[in-house]
């Protein structure tokens, strides 16, 4: 069963939230940090990226950055302002965009189930951005950013939720991207209610965040947490509980720089030889196929079948994508290190790859069919790990609403 606890939130008083919303650390780069912080001193990236505001050679994983993210963070508190719930509480946040609309629960959720395998992950960490968030979690003493997590829907939690969000908000806010973010905070009766639904919640799952609840889990080893027996803090993680059929999974597409020494038709006959293809204008492909996008032109891939042994994660479009045509036909052997592969989120549209092909950026680009939340299931019961960027998931929740001070 899945445990959940009620935690004193620090936030942003309302009239202050919108400015202090930030988009996660992760899903942007120093100089787009930057830019989006420019001109607000209450942007929560002048804590979750302080780099921003020290010269521009700095590392982003010097000392320097992360008593800057102290400082910034103290600072921020009373600028803003800042305050502390008086009570420990449960919080429902609801993403809501045009074309889609998520509602999760707010809670620290045990890093003790998280090492026992109660909530399961699909992915592999990067120890060195284990080692950034972990600093900065350390240096702050507090979890800034949240956990996605998804679970398989429940209707007595969808009943709860849907009776919360009847009620006033506690925070309102509209990003810059459209999206609206609403907090409610549960009320003791709604918080006990909550509490024993989840009891009800065999496994979660990790959907989005693997660096950050690991960061987390050694953050509590270098604190000492719960030395004492009792329970501590740092012994739980701050994140948001998204129901399966709410969360939303978007496409983690390709571009490569370079076609490995060969012209585009060279490559194209390679490709041929191998896969049935086809010129197709349509850059959303359908599942076992992938759409390539090569000089001015969007062909049809279709992938080849694999079997069993693969295992659940080996079987993913993603995979065999990886397998049957970067690595043979382009000597892609490691996505993760090899410089020449980008990575394009689903939200960025399949336009951003027309861009980066037809402006140089890219010699070729490939547009996949997402992951399902049931295959995500799947591997992680499976005890697989799924290739790196398997998933984007979107909206992102926004750093900075509430936190959870250890």
């Amino acid at each position: 069963m899945a445990h959940i606890r009620p935690f004193r939130a620090l936030r942003p008083e309302p009239d202050a939230a919108a400015a202090v919303a930030a988009v996660p650390y992760d899903v942007v780069s120093r100089d787009e940090a930057k830019h989006l912080a420019e001109g607000n001193p209450t942007s929560f990236l002048h804590v979750s990226r302080s780099e921003i505001n020290l010269h521009p050679d700095a590392s982003p994983y010097s000392e320097e950055v992360y008593q800057a993210a102290a400082k910034n963070f103290e600072q921020l508190k009373k600028r803003a302002p800042f305050v502390v719930e008086e009570t420990e509480s449960l919080y429902v946040y609801r993403l809501n965009s045009e074309s889609h609309q998520q509602t999760g629960l707010a809670a620290c959720y045990s890093l003790e189930e998280y090492e026992r395998g109660v909530i399961c992950k699909h992915e592999r960490t990067r120890p060195d951005k284990e080692d950034d968030r972990t600093q900065h979690m350390a240096a702050l003493r507090a979890q800034t950013g949240l956990v996605f997590l998804t679970y398989r829907t429940l209707p007595d939690i969808t009943t709860l939720v849907e009776q919360i969000c009847n009620g006033k908000p506690l925070l309102q806010i509209t990003a810059s991207d459209g999206v609206s973010h609403t907090i409610w905070r549960l009320d003791t009766e709604y918080q006990n209610q909550m509490v024993r639904a989840f009891e009800q919640v065999p496994v979660l799952y990790i959907a989005d965040g693997h660096h950050r609840i690991a960061s987390a889990a050694r953050t509590r080893e270098k604190l000492a947490a719960g030395a004492d027996g009792n329970i501590c803090e740092a012994d739980f993680v701050l994140g948001v509980a998204f129901p399966d059929l709410e969360t939303r999974i978007q496409a983690y597409n390709r571009t490569l720089c370079d076609l490995n020494g060969k012209t585009a038709l060279a490559f194209l006959n390679d490709v041929q030889k191998k896969f049935e293809v086809q010129i197709n204008g349509n850059p959303a492909p359908s599942r076992g196929f992938v759409a390539m996008y090569l000089d001015g032109t969007w062909y049809s891939v279709k992938l080849l079948p694999v079997d069993g042994s693969k295992g659940v994660a080996g079987s993913l479009d993603v995979a065999r994508l990886q397998d049957q045509l970067l690595e043979p036909l382009l000597n892609v052997t490691n996505v993760r290190t090899d410089p020449r592969i980008a990575f394009v989120g689903g939200a960025r549209g399949t336009e951003t790859l027309e861009e980066r092909v037809n402006s140089g950026q890219a010699a070729v680009a490939f547009s996949l069919y997402p992951v399902t939340t049931d295959e995500l299931f799947a591997v992680s019961d499976a005890g697989d790990i799924m290739p790196p960027k398997s998933t984007w998931f979107e909206p992102k929740l926004r750093d900075g609403l509430l936190i959870h001070e250890i």
